[in-house]
């Protein structure tokens, strides 16, 4: 008896060769990507004002430290604004957080992005046009974000009546 031949996979038939295109011959298949590039903007920059000092006023009632607010827009095409503050502890920075987006969703606005919830040292959530920075005290020092983007006007957020 011959010995079994080992089957390729492939069809040695005329009619298989002739029929099926090869793989070189085939159209490229179309590539569709829904990742992260639909960011709307927002409507207007007071909207985007009315929005950031929402924020910082939801991070102050928890007792964030050092709110600093800049404005990116003449820097760089990141966002329009960056909110920066800081918590003591872990705890407390996830507070400022959940505190921030519960009153952004109040107003009818989820973040795009949240990152870092989770580990509590740097809550990111993206609003496309503004961008909260949450910090554990620590890890603000280590970073010096106000100084990364030195350039960028501060924003007064009038939270001088708040304390």
């Amino acid at each position: 008896m011959p010995p079994a031949r080992r089957s390729t996979g492939r069809s040695t038939t005329p009619s298989a060769a002739t029929t099926e295109p090869s793989r070189r011959d085939r159209p490229a298949p179309v590539r569709t990507t829904t990742a992260l590039t639909a960011r709307s903007r927002a409507p207007s920059r007071n909207q985007a004002l009315k929005l950031l000092r929402a924020a910082a006023t939801a991070a102050v009632a928890k007792k964030a430290h050092d709110p600093v607010a800049l404005d990116l827009r003449t820097v760089a095409g990141v966002a329009d604004y960056f909110l920066i503050c800081s918590g003591d502890s872990e705890v407390q920075v996830k507070a400022i957080a959940e505190a921030v987006e519960e009153r952004l969703h109040e107003q009818g606005v989820k973040p795009w992005h949240v990152e870092g919830l989770a580990g509590r040292r740097w809550v990111l959530l993206d609003y496309v046009e503004m961008v909260v920075h949450v910090f554990h005290a620590k890890t603000r020092e280590y970073y010096l974000l106000e100084r990364l983007w030195g350039d960028a006007r501060k924003v007064d957020l009038g939270l001088d009546d708040a304390h």
